[in-house]
């Protein structure tokens, strides 16, 4: 029987429409459960793959108790699920560079090796073997060098390519030298080092590779189509060709409206698109026949936990996916830790009773 996970980012249209969900909920998990999340995380975390499985969340290997976040020392730079961050990447930035010239000098080539430095991806990127050791540690031994035939198995990676100088230089940063002309050597570095990147990814043992950029915001492009089509969609098109001549389909996400650039990132090669629900997604199922989607769940509908809403969301969803092969559920923009539970039960039953084809 083929995973309805793989039928979906396939286009293949299971009936039950599945999950594809941002996860980082844990006052929710106590609430679905009955069991506190930070007292038994491996308890609640077995319960919750009892009741909702679909949303396929990891288990801890020990059931040791987790923090609470009122107990975490640092609370300056935001929560994100179960505890605060422990770097901002603007000060990280701020710290690493003293001027846009020093910053224009840079050599991501020189450099190579980014472990520390809080780019989401640190590692060693100085050569295409390091890199795939690096990654093929995450995946079976006994797969060899090819996933299972019908497996969702897929590897992620967030730096696709603009992610790497927004997130090297900070963003405030990235905008004040992106259209400086030293800029294209400091990108063409960069692309270098992803190309070895997704070398190495063409010859892991998964069928999907999930790759993330955030070139848009909600309302719409960071930078102008004319940058990206010069300096950005031609390599998403190398570095995509890499993959699919190894037998692997390229997933893209982005957060924010992707309406501006999804018919580009599909004709670089994309199976589809995991964005938020600022983007049009009826129009792309029109456009792209079935092609994989989601992210048009709205976590701002769930914080409001009107049912009627809820109600109203989901049936919505549900008649994009009876659009599409390739619909997932999805809450686009996360689920984050202060999402009511019985809203987000509300949903989740929902999916179940109204979102099948």
């Amino acid at each position: 029987m083929t995973d309805p996970r793989y039928a979906s980012f396939m286009g293949q249209g299971p009936r039950q429409i599945p999950h594809w969900e941002h996860w980082s909920c844990p006052d929710a998990e106590t609430y679905l459960t009955g069991i506190d999340y930070y007292a038994h995380p491996r308890q609640c975390r077995l319960r919750m793959k009892a009741l909702y499985p679909q949303l396929g969340l990891g288990i801890p290997k020990t059931d040791d108790p987790k923090p609470r976040p009122e107990e975490q020392e640092d609370r300056g730079k935001g929560r994100w699920g179960d505890r605060y961050r422990d770097h901002w990447q603007q000060e990280e930035a701020a710290r690493r560079f003293r001027s846009e010239d020093d910053m224009l000098r840079f050599s991501p080539l020189e450099q190579g090796d980014f472990s520390g430095w809080n780019v989401v991806v640190d590692g060693d990127f100085r050569s295409e073997e390091v890199i795939y050791e690096r990654y093929r540690r995450q995946y079976p031994a006994e797969w060899g060098d090819r996933a299972p035939a019908g497996s969702p198995a897929s590897v992620y990676f967030y730096n696709t390519l603009f992610m790497w100088p927004l997130l090297v230089f900070g963003y405030e940063n990235f905008l004040s030298i992106c259209l400086e002309p030293e800029f294209d050597r400091i990108l063409d570095e960069f692309a270098e080092i992803n190309r070895r990147v997704f070398r190495a990814f063409a010859r892991l043992p998964v069928n999907f590779a999930v790759c993330h950029d955030d070139i848009v915001l909600a309302t719409g492009p960071v930078c102008s189509p004319a940058w990206m089509r010069k300096r950005i969609f031609p390599r998403y098109e190398e570095y995509w060709d890499i993959l699919k001549q190894a037998g692997k389909e390229v997933i893209f996400m982005a957060d924010g409206c992707m309406d501006a650039f999804a018919d580009d990132v599909m004709a670089c090669g994309a199976r589809g698109i995991i964005s938020e629900p600022f983007t049009d997604y009826k129009a792309l199922a029109r456009r792209h026949e079935n092609c994989f989607i989601a992210g048009e769940g709205d976590n701002r509908i769930l914080m409001r936990n009107d049912p009627g809403e809820i109600r109203r969301m989901v049936e919505s969803m549900a008649e994009t996916g009876r659009m599409s092969g390739g619909y997932m559920m999805c809450i686009g923009n996360h689920i984050p830790f202060n999402v009511p539970g019985e809203a987000i039960r509300r949903y989740l039953d929902l999916s179940k009773e109204l979102a099948h084809r």
